[in-house]
């Protein structure tokens, strides 16, 4: 697979990715006609930027308030080693992990933050305690509870 770069897409490639990020079940037909391209040269294009790494894949947008789980926290994630193979465990077992929601490295005093989503805060505080405390090299966490999403680019 090529190294993407956003500087070889063309203003068209920018439509298509743009339009499908906000409807990713838009048909070829409506997509050709909202980026002025004939529908065979836009499923062409279509299959070239699932090729080359710039649309990574479809899927649905859950409400997941509606599935019973309102509930969200960050976790502050500090590890007691932080060399390659610490690191790696960690990644592996953080991925198991249901209630994660994302998980992401940080530059900062601590090393990782999650989005945890649970049902309420006791669900959450037995995941904290029995599942997130438990990771490989977990060696202090904090928890800030969102009240309210104010801005969600998953919804």
């Amino acid at each position: 697979m090529k190294s993407p770069s956003a500087s070889l897409l063309d203003h068209i490639d920018k439509r298509i990715i743009a339009e499908l990020a906000s409807n990713g079940r838009i048909s070829v037909a409506e997509l050709s006609r909202r980026v002025n391209l004939s529908k065979t040269p836009c499923q062409a294009r279509i299959k070239r930027l699932e090729q080359e790494g710039y649309i990574l894949g479809y899927r649905a947008v859950i409400d997941p308030t509606r599935l019973g789980l309102p509930h969200v926290a960050f976790v502050e994630v500090r590890l007691s080693d932080t060399r390659k193979a610490a690191l790696d465990a960690f990644n592996k077992a953080v991925r198991a992990l249901p209630e994660v929601e994302q998980a992401h490295m940080i530059a900062s005093s601590f090393d990782y933050l999650l989005k945890v989503r649970t049902k309420d805060i006791a669900a959450y505080r037995e995941v904290l305690g029995e599942k997130i405390s438990a990771l490989p090299h977990v060696a202090h966490t904090s928890t800030h509870v969102s009240m309210e999403a104010v801005k969600d680019d998953a919804e």
